[in-house]
């Protein structure tokens, strides 16, 4: 067996495990949700906090199975407003601790083309970076709308801004400004999205405002 062999069915065989366990932290979220309707016990906090808990568990179980194909993108008509929203939710985890104002407004709505779980994750990373730079205390906008025949979702932190000599590098693979970052974050992201015919780039990062900009087709106007 060759090592390309080797990492295959290691590959193979450490998604296998990791789905296992994602298979049992889903049904133990069905098992508190059947709980609480059985008791009655009505709270939006919690409801919430399991529909994200399984959204981000399919993406992740979804992820692992994309590992057999490395460029596998599963392209669907997807409402442009509601893929928002559901990144933007799956993202709020990240400020808790801080007093970040996360602000969203989407101006009107459409259909595009996507991997929604793909497209998805990317929303949440940028979103996560954006609360990553905040120390303490900011807040976030995410401004969405569509014109000329493309979604625009700008999203802008008043965080720490990223060094004007590094901003043309941070799309690089291996580049990061965190202590334990892995530099592929935003890597990940902007292939990605070009995969699906989109584009991300950076806006601008100053002293008060840090801007990203994902780009995308509309196929249909709603």
């Amino acid at each position: 067996m060759n090592d390309t062999e080797i990492i295959k069915t290691q590959t193979k065989c450490i998604a296998h495990e990791i789905r296992n366990h994602i298979s049992i932290c889903d049904m133990y979220t069905e098992i508190i949700r059947k709980n609480t309707e059985r008791d009655n016990y009505q709270n939006p906090s919690v409801e919430n906090a399991i529909s994200c808990i399984k959204n981000s568990l399919r993406i992740i179980s979804n992820t692992l199975l994309d590992l057999k194909s490395i460029n596998s993108f599963t392209l669907k008509k997807y409402d442009f407003k509601t893929i928002l929203e559901t990144g933007t939710k799956l993202s709020e985890v990240y400020a808790t601790g801080k007093e970040i104002k996360i602000n969203s407004c989407i101006k009107n709505t459409g259909e595009i083309y996507i991997d929604s779980d793909k497209f998805i994750a990317c929303i949440v990373n940028i979103i996560k970076n954006a609360i990553e730079a905040i120390e303490s205390k900011g807040e976030i906008n995410i401004i969405a709308e569509i014109k000329n025949g493309e979604g625009h979702i700008k999203i802008s932190n008043n965080g720490k801004m990223i060094p004007s000599n590094k901003q043309k590098e941070i799309f690089s693979e291996g580049y990061t400004t965190k202590n334990t970052g892995s530099g592929l974050g935003l890597f990940i992201c902007k292939t990605n999205l070009e995969s699906q015919n989109a584009e991300l780039k950076l806006n601008k990062s100053t002293k008060t405002l840090t801007e990203f900009e994902i780009i995308i087709p509309i196929t249909n106007n709603l």
